[in-house]
């Protein structure tokens, strides 16, 4: 059976990326191991690569790429050509994740942003917090059921 695919969004993936010993470090074991297939575009590609560049992370351009390494080679990246009738979002900025979810029918958003989660009930796209999307995956070391 395949990983479920899915939109990871920018804030929860710096969480795993930047944060070894965090609460998120689970998600990039999860990638990495291939329980779960993260979905990129180009905008939301862009927006990582901003995000990184950030000075209060104080990261070199070695750092980066660094980091860029330990998700990249994982992804699957997604054309949105046409992603569908995209309902109104409070944040612009959230535009991309939920064209990309949509478009690529993505399996889940995972995020902790207020703007995208206060989305559940009329997003066709399951829109999960890291915990409730934890929760949904096999337990660790047990393969899937066919």
């Amino acid at each position: 059976m395949s990983p479920p695919r899915v939109v990871i969004d920018t804030n929860v993936l710096l969480s795993s990326l930047l944060f070894h010993a965090g609460t998120l470090s689970w998600l990039r074991m999860a990638w990495q191991t291939h329980r779960v297939c993260p979905l990129v575009s180009r905008e939301t590609m862009n927006e990582l690569i901003r995000a990184l560049s950030y000075p209060k992370f104080d990261l070199t351009d070695g750092e980066r790429e660094d980091l860029l390494a330990d998700f990249l080679p994982w992804c699957e990246t997604v054309t949105i050509s046409n992603p569908g009738k995209i309902p109104q979002c409070r944040d612009p900025f959230d535009r991309p994740f939920l064209q990309l979810a949509l478009g690529a029918q993505a399996d889940a958003l995972v995020t902790g942003d207020k703007d995208l989660l206060a989305m559940t009930q009329t997003f066709p796209v399951p829109i999960l917090t890291p915990r409730a999307f934890r929760k949904r995956l096999p337990p660790e070391g047990k393969p899937e059921k066919p």
